[in-house]
């Protein structure tokens, strides 16, 4: 077979791959931004004073099944989570958004593995509450990942380094929104005009409040490797339950909340406005 042949072969199976793949992703951020919003929603009305509460992406899959027809929907987001699971994976193996091998590429790939395998876990969270057969499993999990490393050689350090990176990713990122400098994830190609402007400050306000809330799991990282306790660990719900604590806690839980349902809003503008998903 000529070079020829094979090069007009290869062009065909990535066409054919491409819509695959496009598909996969915008299923997964629109899943993704349903739960953001849900989180974000029920933050809001805590901090309304009007019921909801400060929880995390689990808790929001609990609330989305206690809703009339909610089993069969959280059986669409199960499936949705699955799809950002798996386009996570491919960016980290397939590298189609071109991030490369150099060490900034490398970090990033890797970073996406471990997003993939949160996602895995927060999908099967989804069916074992679809099938009624919720447990404690999925509790706690942050503590009990961070008591492991904790007890490993060399593991205060390495709690440490994570909550260090994790602060300086999300620090990254608020920048980003500040700047307007978005990464190549966060931007949408259809849309123009007024609506390109609002969009992109949709997505600024989001991020920002997601890199806050981030920024305090990081803190909280950081404490427990110098205390040497895991407890010291929380994820989004204890993150968002420091942030009401403060002077003015309604106020700052209320600003990040919506900022929150912002970030799952942009979520769905990505998953149904983004040109492409290949580099």
């Amino acid at each position: 077979m000529s070079d020829t042949t094979l090069g007009s072969h290869k062009r065909r199976t990535e066409q054919t791959a491409k819509p695959w793949i496009e598909r996969v992703a915008r299923c997964g951020f629109a899943a993704k931004g349903v739960v953001y919003i849900v989180v974000g929603v029920l933050a809001t009305q805590a901090a309304l004073g009007r019921g909801g509460s400060t929880t995390d992406s689990r808790g929001a899959l609990h609330t989305i099944a206690a809703r009339p027809s909610g089993a069969g929907f959280l059986s669409v987001v199960a499936v949705g989570l699955v799809a950002y699971a798996l386009w996570r994976f491919l960016e980290a193996w397939k590298d189609p958004e071109g991030k490369g091998v150099d060490a900034t590429g490398l970090i990033t790939r890797a970073s996406y593995m471990v997003i993939g395998m949160f996602y895995v876990g927060l999908a099967l969270t989804a069916v074992r509450i679809v099938q009624r057969q919720t447990t404690n499993i999925a509790g706690h999990v942050e503590e009990r990942g961070t008591a492991w490393l904790l007890s490993q050689p060399f593991g205060p350090w390495l709690v440490g380094l994570i909550g260090v990176g994790i602060i300086s990713f999300f620090l990254y990122q608020v920048y980003g929104a500040v700047t307007g400098k978005f990464p190549e994830q966060l931007r949408v190609g259809d849309l123009s005009g007024e609506g390109e402007t609002w969009a992109t400050r949709l997505g600024g306000f989001g991020l920002a409040a997601r890199g806050v809330v981030f920024g305090l799991i990081g803190l909280f990282l950081i404490q427990a490797a110098l205390q040497h306790n895991p407890d010291q660990v929380g994820g989004l719900d204890e993150a968002l339950q420091a942030l009401a604590r403060q002077g003015h806690g309604r106020l700052l839980l209320g600003v990040v909340a919506v900022g929150l349902v912002a970030y799952g809003s942009y979520m769905l503008l990505i998953a149904w406005y983004r040109r492409r998903f290949i580099a």
